[in-house]
């Protein structure tokens, strides 16, 4: 009996230590995976979540955090204390981050069984494709997806925890020569291919591999970028002010990928229809999460009936 449809989500886990611009701190469990996993999870698609998770109290916090949201943990635990990054706010919400990595459990993940992966979506990015030995687990697990899986990957590019910038940029290229769909934002495109034009440099990662590349620019809008062209997508208005913008592109991701799983498309889906309705549906869920605090992605109650 064939196994049904899931989303596998890889990467890390962490502890956002949110910094107010008054000094205020909270901290607030996070990682973009860890965000994107609970993001899909909480509109309703079925999710499994690998990555390395500590037996510390933030180890436990987390994982009783994706227990909660109804997502499927498959997690290799560790008693390396759990990773941390000291989120920054501005005036206006928007978050620096500085990272606290050495010796701590998110890079830890060992390598996988790539057989245990789910049919459906595979959902990648961030930290896991620049820190060992995680990286080299993630490549692995993409490597051997199985045809039939359809691919995304969130470059997220952190240059502050980057040692070597070229060895980073292999480890990119060797995830987008499988990737179907790849998300980035305009600064990931700035460090890929300083100097290019956004869109320009889309196009050169469609080089590697990928059908499709998201272009995504906050309140800007995401430009759909193919080899038939590119198409723009705009943001609609917030009905709420921004409190900040922790979760917001994680958040953009999880429900692309559940808005995908709901409609029932795997990797032959990718019709400018398609694509535009799902952007559209990561736009609603993204334009909540800014008007809370922290990672705290919508639940399908919170977006409009006609969400999917």
């Amino acid at each position: 009996m064939s196994r049904a449809p899931r989303v596998t989500v890889v990467g890390e886990a962490l502890v956002d230590l949110v910094i107010a611009p008054d000094g205020t701190v909270v901290a607030k469990l996070g990682g973009a995976p860890f965000n994107t996993a609970r993001a899909a999870a909480r509109l309703d698609a079925p999710v499994t979540f690998v990555g390395a998770l500590s037996t510390d109290r933030f180890g436990s916090m987390l994982a009783a955090q994706l227990e909660a949201d109804d997502v499927n943990a498959v997690s290799a635990r560790t008693d390396l204390p759990t990773t941390l990054s000291a989120a920054e706010l501005d005036e206006s919400g928007a978050a620096s981050y500085h990272f606290y990595i050495e010796g701590t459990s998110a890079p830890s993940l060992p390598p996988s069984d790539a057989g245990a992966v789910e049919p459906g979506i595979l959902f990648t990015g961030g930290l896991a494709l620049g820190l060992q030995p995680m990286a080299d687990s993630v490549l692995g697990i993409i490597d051997e997806a199985d045809d039939s899986i359809l691919v995304v990957v969130d470059v997220n590019c952190r240059p502050k925890i980057v040692a070597d910038r070229d060895a980073y940029l292999v480890t990119v290229r060797r995830a987008l020569a499988r990737a179907d769909v790849v998300k980035v934002s305009d600064e990931d495109l700035e460090y890929i291919h300083p100097g290019a034009d956004s869109i320009d440099a889309a196009r050169r990662l469609l080089d590697n591999g990928p059908k499709v590349v998201l272009v995504t620019a906050g309140g800007a809008g995401t430009s759909i970028v193919t080899t038939d062209g590119v198409v723009e997508v705009p943001v609609g208005k917030l009905a709420a002010p921004v409190v900040d913008t922790i979760g917001a592109g994680d958040t953009f991701g999880g429900a692309l990928v559940a808005w995908w799983h709901g409609a029932g498309l795997g990797r032959n889906g990718m019709t400018h229809d398609a694509l535009v309705r799902a952007v559209r549906a990561a736009h609603a869920a993204a334009a909540v999460v800014v008007t809370r605090q922290g990672a705290d992605p919508p639940h399908r109650a919170d977006l409009p009936e006609d969400w999917n």
